[in-house]
This record gives C-alpha cells, structure tokens and sequence, in this order.
C-alpha cells in the first residue's frame, strides 16, 4: 500500500478522537517543540500529517495555538527546512484559510519556489483582491530581474494564472508589459536542443560528455522549426519548460490583457533574453521589434499557434503523443480565434489555415472536438471575410451527433457550443433548426447530465416548422435511446454475427431486427439526422413494440424519466408563439399519441398526466378549437378503450367538451353538435355504469364518471331537449353506487362523492335558465378562479344553487 493510503487508514479512525479541541493543542504543541528542532525528522512529519488531517477532515483550525500557528510559518521559511515538512507547513496553512492568525508575507521572498507556496497560501485568504495584489506585484518584481544561480521562473507562472484567475484587474500595464516580454522569449526563443539528464549520484551515474540531441517532431523527424509544446524529446532544458508552461496559459492570459489599450510610451519594447538564446534574437524582423509588447506577444502567439496546426498533421508514433496532438490543436485554433478578436489584420491568415485543416481533419472522427472551436471561429469571423461557411456547420450538425452521441464530453461540449451560440444560430442558420433529430441523440443517451442545457435549447429549436415532428420525437425519446443502444451493438457485432441476418425469417432480437429489410425504414426514420416533416411517424409502431425488450435499460429508464419535464417546456413555449392551426394540430397529435408510447407503465402515466394538463392550456387559450376538432374529439370520446389506456386525457377531453362545446366560445357551434356529443357522452356514461350480472365491477373511476356526468348536464342545459334524459339518468345513479358490486370496489368516500354530484346537477337542472347561467358562464367569468371546481371543473355557484333548491324542495335523486 503506498505511504499516503496507508497513513489514512491508520489514522483515519482516530480524526474524531484527535479533533477534540485539548488533544489537537496537545499534538500542535508536540509539533512546535519538534520543529524548533535543528533537523526535524520522521517524528515532526508524522506529527504534522495529523494535524492535517485532523484540520482537513474536521476545520476545528480555529483549535490551534498561536504559537502553533507562527512554528509553522517560521518553519515554512526557514532556507534549510527540508521539503516535506515545507510542504506539510504549507498544507495545514492552507487548509486554515481564511483566518486572522496568519502573518505571512511575500514582500521579501527572493527564492522562487517559496514565493509560489506563500503566494498560494496568501491567495486562500478572504481578502482576495488585496491578495492578489500584493502576490501580483511580487511576482513581476522577481520576473523583471536577473534570477540567481539555481532559481526558475517556472514556479511562479502557475501562481500568476492564479493571481489573474483571482483578480484579473491586480496587474497594471507596466506589470503585464514585463509579463508580455517574458512570454514572448518563453513561446519563440526555447531551445530546440534536448536537455541533458540530471546525474543521480553513485559511482556509474557520470554522464557521458556529448552533446545532447535535437528535439524530434511526433512522427519521430528531428524538429526544424522552433520548440512548442509538441517538440519531443527525453529531457526538456530550463526554457522548454517555461515555453510549455507559458502555453498553457496563453489563453487565460490574452483573454484578461490582450484587448485593446495603448502599452505605455516610456516602456522598454526590447525583450530580456538570456544569453543563450540571444543567437536566435537575429532571426527576428525589426518591424517586429519595434512592436509594442502587448502587439508582439499576439504576434508571437500566432506563430506559435500556426506552427501547433502544422505539427497536428504529423502521425504521431504514440498513443500519448496523438492524444497530446488533438488537445493542442483545439488549444491553438482557440487563442487564434481570441487574437482575431483582438485585430482583425489576422482574420484572412487564420481562415486560408482554417479551411485546410477543416478539410483535412474533417474526415477523421478522432478529431472531432477540435471542429468546435473551428466552427466557433468561423460563426465569430465568416461575416468580416465575406465568407460562406454553412458547409462547416452542416457537417458539424450532421455528423457528429449521429456518430459520437456516445460520449459524454463532447456531447456536453457540442450542446455547449450550441447555447453559446444560440441566438446566432437561430437568426442565420436554417440547418441548426433541421438538426434538431440529431441533436436529440445527445439527450437521449445522456440525458440526465444534459437536461439543464436542452432545457435552454429546446425552446431555441422550436419553430412553426418543427413543432410537430419535436412533439412526436420528445414522445419517442427512450424508443430512440433503445434504437441508439442497439445501434452501438450493432456496429460492435462481428462479421458472423451481421451474416446471419436471415431477411425471410421473423427477427429474433433487436440486433437482429436492426439489419432486417422489414425494419430498416423505421430505424433509418428514427436515427434520422435532419427533420422530414413530410414522413409519417406512425411507421415507428411496430419498432416502438420490438424495442420494449430493452425497456429496463437503465439508459433507457433514465430517459424517459426527462421527458415529462421537457414536454412541459415544449407545450408552453408553443403555446406562448404557435398560432390557431397549429395549436389544432398539436391537440390532434396529443390524441393520436397519448395511445402510441413506448411500453413502460412509469413512463406512460407520466405522459398522460402531462398531456391532460396540457390539453386543458390549449383549449383556455384557444376555446374554438373544440368546435374546430369536433369530428376528432367526438370520435375519441367516444371510445371505451380510451377510458381504460389512457384515464387522465379522456377526462379532459370530457371536461373540455363540456365546457367550451358552446356558443358562448364559438358561434358556430350547433344544436346538432351539442346532441351528438350528448349522444356520445351517455352512450359512455351508460357503458361504465352499466350493472351486468358477470362483471367484477365498474372500469372507471369516480373521477370520470363525476366529469361524464357534469359535461352530459352542461350540454343538456344548452340544448334544453335532452335535460329529461340526464335528469332520468342522473335520477339512477343512488341504485349504481348502492349496488354490491359497486359497493365492493367503490370506498364510501367514492360513492358518496358521486351521489353528491349526482344531487346537484339535479337540482340544478330544475331551473334550466339558471342551469345555462352557471353552467355556461360568460367568457369573463368563466376566467375568474373563484368559479371552478378544480376536481372536476364545476362552477362553485352550482353548488350554492343545489343547497338553496335542497332547503326548498328537499330533493334527492333516488
């Protein structure tokens, strides 16, 4: 077991023991009296990895003695310390940020690695700003001298990041000048020579007295340009090291001082170089020389960049090297895009570069995230060179979601990109809008990970011309999450495997069914990868019934487990822009789908709940639509079978009929549509209550059969011929719930609720010019909340009518 795991587990039993505020004093002063010591050892290490312990697992910091607190700083400076209790001294330090006990400075640190532990320590304090001020400017201090012998700048770059990750304001121009010179000798001038290993002491440890050799490209050539962070060799000299440090902070470093602003008139402009290099110095044009620091660091950085893109087209020897290759050329095309931000003078030279990498690396999948930033430079620069790049996007939208939906970084990049660019998108790329069946995929096998952005691209992606295909889509998104999965499966299967298709047998297995001619339409349409508005989605449901075998795939589960939620979205960002027909046709596939789900129960009532909710907004907002649909909504509510598959939208469907089947909402609405409705309303009413001797008991719920019998009374009062028959109807319902088989499934609750609304619509009926009043309301009153019923959508003033006819007549249906 390694030191560090085995020091945990043999103390980590002991961290509630230790935390005890006496027993933590007792070992801080332990520790003290052990590093006062003129060589602390073992014992004040093992000491101090406690103490840190202790403090990181239980933050009781503010435990430890003052005294403590000043040993471990003192001990943090002293020049002989050894490194391991410098970096336990410094850990426990961090660890207490913020507090007040600490007086560490950094005004006086020569040495550079220390500079760079107290600057970190002085950064974790909760005065940041002041922090990184201070560390800042002693950071430029150190850089603008000499170093001394055995000193490197190397530790302080990561503390300069840092500082301007704190506080980006905490440089001055004349700091960040110093700065900007420095880098540019690091990324220009590092030597192209490999460096020469360090000897490791003992008798055979001489190094043979040679030259060491060039550094090598990737593909293993001798490198014959300058270093970058690509160049290779077995050991890197002092300012190779710098050169890659000072890449790796390029980005952050242009980004915070690489805008716009004059450099100061009286600043040096000649860079600092070390003798070493001075050689290389010549090479450099004069015009360059007389750029001011912030103009030649951009300069510089873009040769650098391009100089990444030219050694991204080598074929590495390497695993590593390759890997090493694709993420400096993402970083590369990145801060190029930033310095043409910065001057456009650079535009034209980074799109000739850009386009030929794009063609090359385009066809490569392994390439595939470094797409992105080329995309991301041509949405920010096409329009100032006067250049067509729809090609790049189409092939962005096209390809990579359908062939890399499988992982999960680039799937976050990819929608990344996309929120981050979405307003531009939306406004000037038709293809962005038609990808959205592509772009599902990436939902649809991470969903849980991807909810919150698709939840501000949905709304993006919505249009009058994809509204209806999304809806269909968003109701098959764990059917595509299954048809992705067996995708995958597929293109893993062996050859033996693909051959054994046989095309004029009945598949066996959904990998099977993937490569059988009977179905290979369905998934094609499925996985498609751009909208087809004009194919019909009803071919999917003989796929829909062959993916349910892997219905209990967590992947699957997890995402049908999201769509309610995005259904919600998608329902009120079309109902806030969609017009009448629209709204129509989105009522029409609520119907047609709420029966056409993928098979598994969870998700299905899910759906349904979602879709009655839904179905309700519509039809508030645009009440005509029952009129308009009556044909289609006649025929579903008339339909036994949607009563038991699909409860929740039935009831709905019946509360809206009832409701908004008026002239009142629609004046073309008809005595003949009110009968037939009525007509279709009882036939279903009498259906579900209807006693038979070999029947367990009724099919429906209370609810339904409440909602049935109010929108039967609602139309009655519209069409004032049909109210002898809801009222004999009505008059029955005491002998159904009095009924033992009714009895036996009904709670008492159930079946007094039924009578209860049975009695009031009964009574109501009796004044059938104040029945049509509350019943059918004004469209002004109908919006005031205080008169529904939200359980079944009644008006409250018909109960105030039922109770004052009840004192009056004392009638009960019976």
């Amino acid at each position: 077991m390694p030191s560090s795991l085995a020091f945990v587990a043999k103390y980590i039993g002991q961290v509630h023991w230790d935390a005890r505020p006496e027993e933590l004093r007792a070992l801080g002063a332990r520790a003290a009296a052990l590093l006062q010591q003129p060589e602390p050892g073992a014992e004040a290490a093992d000491c101090l990895r406690r103490i840190l312990l202790v403090v990181a697992a239980t933050k009781r910091h503010r435990k430890l003695d003052d005294k403590f607190v000043d040993v471990l700083e003192r001990a943090l400076c002293l020049p002989k310390c050894p490194p391991q209790i410098q970096v336990l001294c410094a850990a426990i330090l961090r660890e207490m940020s913020p507090s007040d006990k600490l007086t560490l400075s950094c005004h006086e640190i020569q040495e550079t690695k220390l500079l760079s532990t107290v600057g970190a320590i002085l950064l974790a304090q909760g005065n940041k700003k002041a922090a990184a001020l201070a560390v800042g400017q002693r950071v430029i201090k150190v850089l603008e001298g000499r170093l001394p012998e055995g000193q490197s700048s190397r530790h302080l770059l990561p503390l300069l990041s840092q500082v301007i990750s704190v506080f980006p304001a905490s440089l001055t121009e004349d700091q960040t000048n110093v700065v900007n010179k420095r880098m540019v000798d690091w990324l220009r001038y590092a030597s192209v020579q490999q460096g020469v290993a360090q000897p490791s002491g003992g008798f055979f440890s001489t190094p043979r007295a040679r030259q060491p050799g060039p550094v090598t490209e990737v593909d293993g050539s001798i490198a014959t340009d300058f270093f970058t962070v690509l160049s290779l060799g077995q050991h890197y000299t002092e300012d190779q090291w710098l050169n890659m440090q000072a890449f790796s902070m390029l980005r952050k470093w242009l980004l915070c001082y690489g805008g716009e602003g004059a450099s100061s008139p009286s600043s040096d402009d000649r860079s600092e170089v070390d003798g070493s290099v001075m050689s290389m110095v010549s090479a450099t044009s004069t015009s360059s020389r007389l750029l001011p620091p912030k103009e030649r660091l951009r300069e510089k950085a873009f040769e650098y960049c391009q100089r990444l893109v030219e050694q991204s087209n080598r074929r590495a020897l390497r695993k590593p090297d390759g890997d090493l290759q694709k993420a400096c050329l993402i970083e590369a095309v990145t801060i190029m895009d930033i310095i043409c931000r910065q001057d456009s003078s650079y535009v034209y030279r980074t799109l000739s570069c850009l386009k030929i990498l794009h063609g090359r690396i385009s066809r490569d999948l392994a390439y595939a995230w470094a797409l992105l930033p080329i995309a991301q430079f041509f949405l920010n620069h096409s329009e100032t060179a006067a250049v067509d790049s729809e090609a790049v996007y189409k092939h962005l939208f096209t390809r990579i979601p359908a062939q890399l939906f499988h992982s999960p970084m680039l799937a976050f990049e990819f929608i990344q990109f996309c929120r981050d660019n979405l307003r531009v998108f939306t406004e000037n790329f038709s293809i962005f809008r038609q990808s959205f069946p592509n772009l599902f995929k990436f939902l649809a096998w991470n969903s849980p990970s991807l909810i919150l952005e698709f939840m501000d691209l949905l709304p993006a992606l919505l249009g009058p011309d994809t509204a209806i295909e999304m809806l269909h889509l968003l109701l098959d998104l764990p059917c595509l999450a299954a048809a992705l999965d067996v995708q995958l499966r597929s293109a893993s299967a062996s050859a033996s495997e693909r051959a054994a298709c046989d095309p004029a047998a009945k598949p066996a297995s959904c990998l099977e069914a993937f490569r059988h001619p009977l179905y290979r339409s369905s998934f094609q349409y499925l996985l498609r990868t751009e909208a087809a508005p004009g194919d019909s989605p009803e071919r999917l449901a003989p796929l829909r019934q062959l993916l349910g075998s892997v219905a209990n795939s967590p992947r699957v589960v997890q995402c049908a487990e999201t769509v309610p939620v995005l259904l919600q979205l998608f329902f009120n960002t079309a109902s806030e822009c969609a017009d009448k027909p629209l709204i129509n046709q989105l009522v029409l596939v609520l119907l047609e789908r709420s029966d056409q789900l993928y098979e598994l129960p969870a998700f299905k009532a899910d759906v349904h709940r979602v879709l009655s909710s839904q179905l309700l907004l519509l039809c508030r907002l645009h009440p005509s639509l029952v009129v308009e649909l009556s044909k289609e909504l006649l025929e579903f509510s008339g339909t036994v079978g949607n009563i038991q598959n699909k409860e929740d939208v039935y009831t709905y469907v019946v509360w809206a009929i009832g409701e908004y089947m008026s002239v009142s909402y629609d004046k073309r609405c008809t005595v003949e549509q009110i009968n037939r409705f009525f007509e279709a309303l009882e036939a279903m009413l009498f259906e579900i209550t209807q006693l038979r001797p070999a029947a367990s008991g009724p099919p429906s719920s209370p609810r339904v059969i409440a909602v049935l019998m109010t929108a039967l009374t609602k139309l009655a009062s519209r069409s004032q011929d049909l109210i002898p028959r809801v009222s004999l109807f009505l008059s029955k319902m005491r002998a159904f719930v009095q009924h033992p088989a009714t009895a036996s499934v009904y709670s008492e609750q159930d079946s007094e609720e039924i009578l209860t609304r049975a009695t009031e619509l009964t009574n109501l009926l009796k004044m059938p010019s104040v029945a049509q009043f509350v019943l059918t309301p004004t469209a002004e009153v109908a919006g005031a909340e205080s008169q529904r019923d939200t359980h079944a959508a009644l008006p409250a003033a018909m109960k105030m009518v039922s109770r004052f006819m009840e004192r009056g007549a004392g009638f009960v249906p019976g």
